[in-house]
């Protein structure tokens, strides 16, 4: 795989405004082909305002690159195509069934006032299954709990079958088992050639992905593999030194905390 083809997305120079304030800064970053990058950082680094930008959500100076392409370049259609979008409080016309928003996932692949195709169907369950949302499907999205709506909505961006998703706290209103089931799917999804961004909170479970972008005040303080003692740091320091990383179970996990810090070796 050459170089160009091996990046998913290279932003370039980025900033962006919010208001008149300038809430990114120059930022230069690359997501690679196939792996699962997790953005994480204090409220306020911009994180959220990255994504909306490799989204093509929010106006900005400086060049996104999709899959070798310029994304400024690309049709809205084809965009849409090749990336797959879940933000934050996303909200859909409540009367609307499950399955009928998670088939508005499809709409980039169907010719205008065309009905679903057989495949459009089969994409939908696979997407409702995927989020274990399918035993619902007929259920309006006003009847369901904040947790219910979340699963439908993730499966609306999982219709689409992008090549590249970007998920915006996508663990909001999840319990823990269905949280667990997002981190499997985003493994399955990966493990199948996908490119997952996500902006997380949940520090232990971005510790899970691939890679990790750290940032703070509207630039990025770091970015590296998950695993790497030298990311773990990079974590800590970003957070005042007011979260640590540990091993656990073979797993990286950061807790608060309140005594001496331990350094990674």
């Amino acid at each position: 795989m050459s170089a160009i083809n091996s990046i998913a997305v290279n932003a370039r120079h980025i900033r962006a405004n919010l208001g008149n304030v300038e809430v990114l800064h120059a930022i230069s970053v690359v997501f690679p082909v196939g792996r699962w990058t997790s953005i994480v950082g204090p409220n306020g680094a911009g994180k959220s305002t990255l994504l909306k930008v490799l989204a093509n959500l929010l106006s900005h100076h400086g060049e996104v690159v999709l899959l070798g392409q310029p994304a400024a370049t690309l049709r809205d259609r084809d965009r849409a195509q090749q990336l797959s979008w879940l933000g934050q409080n996303e909200s859909s016309a409540d009367d609307l069934t499950a399955y009928d928003v998670a088939m508005l996932g499809r709409l980039p692949h169907q010719p205008w006032l065309a009905p679903p195709s057989d495949a459009d169907h089969a994409a939908v369950e696979r997407a409702l299954r995927a989020t274990h949302a399918w035993d619902w499907r007929e259920r309006a999205l006003g009847q369901l709990s904040g947790g219910e709506r979340q699963r439908v909505l993730l499966a609306r961006a999982l219709a689409t079958e992008a090549q590249v998703l970007l998920m915006d706290e996508p663990l909001a209103n999840l319990d823990p088992p269905h949280q667990t089931d997002w981190l499997l799917m985003v493994r399955e999804l990966v493990a199948g050639g996908k490119t997952v961004i996500s902006v997380l909170h949940e520090i232990s479970f971005a510790l899970h992905a691939d890679d990790m972008v750290i940032m703070a005040g509207g630039r990025v303080a770091y970015q590296g593999a998950c695993g790497d003692a030298a990311t773990h740091r990079a974590l800590e320091r970003v957070f005042d030194r007011r979260i640590a990383v540990y091993p656990l179970a073979g797993q990286w996990v950061a807790l608060p905390h309140t005594g001496p810090v331990a350094h990674n070796p």
